[in-house]
Formats: structure tokens, C-alpha cells, sequence
């Protein structure tokens, strides 16, 4: 775990108790060896091991400090270990922020783990009376230890979903855990208290827009000013879009001439969008570098990319380069755009939202029967099989069909369709609006397992720590709490955050057609071979070929394979 905490390493191990924490540490905030982990409470009742920022640690502190605390670092870490001291398992809810944390309460001889509401920081354990317990924020410090079995049902949900939505991990018996929730682990016994502190449902409350468009511009620009907090060198990723541009406007008058933002840039002149980043960049007086990746650069470090892969997953390619750029341009943390979309209904899946509507409610004997078309876009219909949220998602979403995957892992269809049935997703109301049933699908199931886990092992594995103003909790909060009919419209996606903000961002920024954080994709995946396998992957490939099948689907069928090498061929 070294790559993601280049800046020191910590141990802590118990006198009289076979308890053992580990940290390495990326320095942020309070630079100095007083922010280094394990951190112990003054009176050595509490050990910390933190990944993560509190964002509102100042106000926490200056709260705690009228109740008669001191401190004596600059870090947050000092702010969680007096918040729970003082508020117990509660003090989480108090955190606006992202965390994975560990921390040793001596006096009641408890470990607590506790992870952020969003989830946007992993953290996965394990339990047994053969292991005890074990946990980590990476698979890898797991396959580390070794003694373990692969997860037999990882290539099934894989291929299916396309990552691997919770609680599905590679290894047998390591499991994430559940976001916005603290686990309170008796030691020794290993009794353990599940506590959920964090929930995210939809409130429906302001009904008006100019309510609506008011609270966003203050709740998204203190965000934006909260996230620029660090001691380390900070910036934005800026690909030209909608929320990559207006975070880097709404930055600038925080960070003014030392703005630092950065792109990615391509051969082919069709991907490319440096016209509209220059636009921002011109605009916000931001220090922009963009960075060339070529053909040849994405075959020098793809050995590279499967390394850093903490969990297989046919994104995170972009992740990979855009955090090596910022790595090598000399930050240490940088804010992305990641939940703007999902919140405020920017992909298509919010304008086929009514139609999924309608689909959901098809016989029961119809999806049975798209099985057997040969149309993949009539066999996705076959999700429908699955009743409930599950079902409108893999139909939006879904790689490989029911059918699809049982013939490629050798299992039956029964055994397939258990294996979604464990897909963990928060209840929903079934009379949700389809543009709230959109955002959820979005938020819980793509960002969440997708999106946000492959950011973090990207980032990490160049030393960086990426932050997502979108997802702080006071404008998810907000999202959560506007009547749909004022937070989308069928024609434009994002209407409400253009709206807001129109003042600050140029017209040909948002009046232009969404291409996403494209890369070439599909030309690259042609050279790619995994001459291992044979029989059905030959099948799979010539479809790819032909331009029959999705480069994704192509990339996401080799990773399911477990492949240790794949072959870049001219």
C-alpha cells in the first residue's frame, strides 16, 4: 500500500491484546511528523488508523474546543479522536467528508470501523474464528497476508454488471463494508454491532426553482471551497465538460493565481476537447497542462494498469492516466466531477427513464424469450427477468445477459440469478419518479461500485487523492431534497446546475453535445489478445472485430478470465 501513502508508515501493536494497525500516510493537511498515523488521544485511550478528509474538521473543532478540548495538531485526525470521545459512534454522523477509518477504544476494548456515506473511500474486512478479524482499504493488503481462496462468484457478477458491485469482492470471505455504517467489534470475543449512521432518501421537499437554483449556488460553492482545503499542492481535472468547468469557475475565486487545472488529450481530433478547456482556462486565468496519451503509451503501461487494478472493472483506464499527469504536474490532491451526473440527471438513462418505466411492467414470459434474439439491443429486454431495481439498472447498464453469462462461466441460470439476488442496493420506494429511480440506479449501483472505486486505486497508486465536491453531504443532501419535475428536464441534461450557474459558465460550455471522458477505445482494444484462451474467446473476439460487440464487452469478457497476461499485438 506503499504507492498510496509515499509519505510515511505507522504501526501500532497492542501490549496485552493481538491487535495490530497499520497507516500509510499521504500528507495533506498538517504536514509536519505531528499528523502521522496511528495517532493516539492524549491520554493513549484511542488509536487511529484514517484515510480520508473531514471537511468541516475546523468548525468540529472549534465546537469541541468550547467543551473544553485542546489540540495540538493541525489534522483532522485529532478532530475525529475528540469527536469520539465525546459523541461516541454518533460523532460520524457530525462528519461532512469522505473516511475509511479504524480506531482502538481502549477503555470499552472495542475496535471501530467506519466508512463515509457516499462511500467514496473503500474499506473491506474479513471474520472468522480461523483468521479473526482483518481489514484493509485495498484487496491487495489481503492477497498480501495469503491463505485465501478466490471468490467462485466474482466472473458471473462481473460479467454481468461489468464491476463488482457490492458485496462481491475476488477473494472468498472479504467483503466491503456497507457505506454510512460503523461496525463495533467486541475484542476479544469478535462480537460485533452493526450501526447505520449515514442514510441517503429522497426528501421531496423544495417544490419551487427558485428555491432550488438559490440553495445550489451556495450549498455546490462551499463545497467547492471546503474540498480546496489542504496543505499540499491541490487542483482540478478539467476535460472541458459541464462539471469539470464549472468547479474549476467556482474554484477561482479561492485559489485565484495559483490555480492549477489539467487534461488529457488525444491524437485523434474528434476526442479531443482542448477548445473548451482553453475556453475555462482563459477564463478562471487557471495554470492548464494538458497531457498527450497515445496508442503506443496505453500499450507501454497497460502491464502497469492491470497492476493497479485493486478489483477488476472495464473502467478506470482514464482514472490511470488523468492521476498519473497529476502525480508527475506536482499535486497531491485534486477535485473531480464525479456525482454531478448521477445527482442531477446527466446521463441518457434519465431520459429513458419513462420508458424503462413502462418496460419493467412486461409479462414475465417476454424477457425469456429476448434471450434468444440475436439483436443485443432486443436481448437486454432478458434483464427484465429480474423484477425491481436490479433489472432497470442491468437493462440500462448490464454487459453480458443471464443467459450470456451462465454459458460463458459454465453455471446454470438459477445459479446466475441467485448470485444478483445478493447484489447489495438500499430499499427504494417503488412509486419513485423514474428520474429519481434513474439518479438512484446511478448513485448506488455505477458511481458507487464503479466510479468512485476505480478513482480511488487509480489515484492512489500514483500518490494522489481525488475529492468529489459533488458528493459532499450538504449538496447531496440538497439533491436529494428537490421535487424531480424542478430537477430535470427530458431535453437538457443538468438543466437545474446550467441554470444556477449560467452567470459563470459560458454557453458554448453547456449548449454542446456530452462526450464524456472518452478515450479511443476502440481501436486500442483491437490490438489487444489474450492467446491463452481459446474456443469461446475466439467467438468473443471475432464479434468484437466485426464491430458486433462493445470494445467494454470485449474488455470486460478478458478481465473476467482471470488472464495474468494479455499480449499487445501490431
Amino acid at each position: 500500500m506503499y504507492r498510496g501513502g509515499p509519505d510515511g508508515e505507522g504501526y501500532f501493536i497492542h501490549s496485552d491484546i493481538p491487535l495490530a494497525l497499520g497507516h500509510r500516510r499521504l500528507a495533506l493537511l498538517d504536514l509536519s511528523p505531528s499528523g502521522a498515523q496511528p495517532m493516539a488521544a492524549k491520554d493513549g485511550k484511542y488509536q487511529i488508523v484514517y484515510n480520508g478528509e473531514i471537511y468541516n474538521f475546523r468548525e468540529i473543532r472549534e465546537e469541541l474546543k468550547r467543551s473544553g478540548y485542546s489540540f495540538t495538531t493541525h489534522t483532522d485526525t485529532e478532530v475525529v479522536l475528540a469527536a469520539y470521545e465525546e459523541w461516541g459512534i454518533t460523532c460520524f454522523s457530525k462528519f461532512n467528508g469522505m473516511f475509511a477509518l479504524a480506531l482502538w477504544d481502549e477503555r470499552n476494548k472495542q475496535l471501530i470501523l467506519a466508512r463515509d456515506q457516499s462511500g467514496i473511500k473503500p474499506l473491506y474486512f474479513h471474520l472468522s474464528k480461523e483468521k479473526g478479524l482483518l481489514f484493509a482499504s485495498e484487496i491487495r493488503a489481503f492477497k498480501a497476508i495469503g491463505g485465501w481462496t478466490e471468490n467462485p462468484d466474482w466472473q458471473a457478477a462481473f460479467l454481468m454488471f461489468g464491476h463488482l458491485p457490492e458485496p462481491f469482492t475476488t477473494l472468498r470471505d472479504v467483503a466491503p463494508l456497507e457505506k454510512g455504517t460503523v461496525l463495533t467489534i467486541e475484542i476479544p470475543s469478535l462480537a460485533i454491532t452493526q450501526t447505520r449512521f449515514g442514510k441517503t432518501e429522497f426528501s421531496n421537499r423544495i417544490f419551487t426553482r427558485e428555491e432550488a437554483l438559490l440553495q445550489l449556488r451556495e450549498k455546490l460553492t462551499g463545497a467547492v471551497e471546503r474540498h480546496l482545503i489542504s496543505d499540499a499542492p491541490i487542483g482540478l481535472f478539467l476535460s472541458g465538460g459541464i462539471d469539470s468547468s464549472l468547479l474549476t469557475m467556482l474554484a477561482q475565486p479561492f485559489i485565484g493565481k495559483n490555480l492549477k487545472t489539467l487534461s488529457i488529450t488525444f491524437e485523434d481530433a474528434t476526442l479531443n476537447e482542448e477548445p473548451f478547456q482553453k475556453i475555462i482556462a482563459d477564463r478562471s486565468g487557471a495554470h492548464h497542462e494538458s497531457f498527450l496519451v497515445t496508442e503506443k503509451l496505453f500499450q507501454e503501461k497497460l502491464p502497469d494498469i492491470l497492476e493497479a487494478m485493486d478489483q477488476p472493472s472495464t473502467d478506470g483506464i482514464n482514472s490511470y492516466f488523468i492521476s498519473k499527469y497529476a502525480h508527475e504536474y506536482g499535486l497531491t490532491a485534486v477535485l473531480s466531477g464525479i456525482g454531478a451526473d448521477e445527482l442531477f440527471g446527466g446521463y441518457p438513462s434519465f431520459q429513458r427513464s419513462s420508458k424503462t418505466n413502462t418496460l419493467r411492467k412486461l409479462p414475465a414470459f417476454l424477457p425469456g424469450l429476448a434471450e434468444f434474439a440475436s439483436n443485443e439491443k432486443i436481448r437486454k429486454l432478458a434483464f427484465f427477468g429480474y423484477k425491481g431495481i436490479i433489472g432497470e439498472y442491468l437493462f440500462n447498464r448490464g454487459a453480458f445477459s443471464p443467459a450470456q453469462t451462465a454459458a460463458i462461466t459454465g453455471r446454470s441460470q438459477r445459479e446466475i440469478d441467485s448470485l444478483v439476488g445478493k447484489v447489495r442496493i438500499p430499499d427504494i420506494n417503488n412509486n419513485t419518479a423514474p428520474g429519481n429511480r434513474a439518479s438512484f440506479l446511478e448513485t448506488h449501483l455505477y458511481m458507487q461500485n464503479q466510479l468512485l472505486k476505480d478513482a480511488d486505486y487509480m489515484s492512489m497508486w500514483h500518490s494522489l487523492e481525488i475529492r468529489v465536491p459533488f458528493l459532499d453531504k450538504e449538496v447531496v443532501s440538497l439533491a436529494l431534497s428537490i421535487d424531480p419535475s424542478v430537477k430535470y428536464k427530458a431535453d437538457q441534461g443538468k438543466h437545474l446546475l446550467i441554470e444556477a450557474f449560467k452567470d459563470i459558465l459560458p454557453e458554448s460550455i453547456w449548449n454542446r453535445k456530452k462526450m464524456g471522458f472518452t478515450f479511443p477505445f476502440y481501436q486500442w482494444m483491437k490490438h489487444i489478445e489474450a492467446p491463452a484462451l481459446n474456443g469461446q474467446y475466439a467467438d468473443v473476439r471475432n464479434k468484437f472485430m466485426s464491430g458486433k460487440m462493445h470494445w467494454s464487452r470485449y474488455w470486460n469478457y478478458l478481465l473476467s478470465q482471470n488472464v495474468s497476461e494479455l499480449e499487445y499485438v501490431s
